[in-house]
């Protein structure tokens, strides 16, 4: 018999039987999906996945208040005035540096 260990975890009841109901679609046991996860760190040196903050979230229009709605329009007639526009390629690069996208 191999030599093994068990691993204890305290998750909440929702997200583990969600887990486990995917898993089981999949054919896949917990034990064996957390061999993999362990596996895949020592393969990766490091986790398998990104594992960092959460960029600044982009705010809807309908969220901000009238106020932060006019600033955020004065802002492009301010940069309109003084001749300033912005190509399309230079929003989107914008966009994805502010919010990691």
């Amino acid at each position: 018999m191999a030599n093994t260990s068990a691993v204890y975890a305290r998750i909440d009841n929702d997200l583990k039987e969600n887990a486990e109901e995917i898993l089981a679609q999949l054919g896949i046991t917990p034990s064996s999906a957390i061999q993999m996860l362990y596996s895949q760190i020592v393969l990766q040196r490091g986790l398998p996945f990104e594992a960092k903050l959460p960029y600044r979230k982009p705010v809807a229009w309908g969220a901000l208040t009238p106020e932060e709605q006019e600033a955020e329009l004065q802002k492009g007639i301010d940069s309109l005035k003084s001749g300033k526009t912005y190509t399309v390629e230079e929003i989107d690069a914008e966009i994805k540096k502010e919010f990691g996208i």
